[in-house]
């Protein structure tokens, strides 16, 4: 299995920044894509910035401009740099990643994991 522990999450004020990270740990696995995704009270989780292997970040349009993800594949970890900072990024903030687990020389398919949530709460 595989386990995704977030960190960095806190109480900020507007205009400020928090730097978010996700390391996975487990069992031997592959990762496709890590990113984060958040959702608000009263709201839809929504991807917030995602980053496949050997490809491109994807932000959401609200985010562009002031988030940027990034890897370290050696240390199976994913970042959230948020700058500019308002409270409507208030949110709990979620790891995500698909990973497919590697048993002997077998690669399963890959299997969606979430972090259990870092809380984001942007005061104005």
């Amino acid at each position: 299995q595989v386990q995704l522990v977030e960190s960095g999450g806190g109480l900020v004020q507007s205009g400020g920044s928090l730097r978010l990270a996700c390391v996975a740990s487990g069992s031997t696995f592959s990762i496709y894509t890590m990113g984060w995704y958040r959702q608000a009270p009263g709201k839809l989780r929504e991807l917030v910035a995602g980053l496949p292997t050997g490809g491109s970040a994807k932000y959401a349009d609200s985010v562009k401009g002031r988030f940027t993800v990034s890897r370290d594949d050696a240390k199976k970890t994913v970042y959230l740099q948020m700058n500019g900072l308002g409270p409507e990024d208030t949110a709990v903030y979620y790891c995500h990643a698909e990973i497919g687990l590697v048993v002997g020389d077998i690669a399963e398919p890959a299997r969606t994991y979430w972090g259990q949530g870092t809380q984001v709460t942007v005061s104005s």
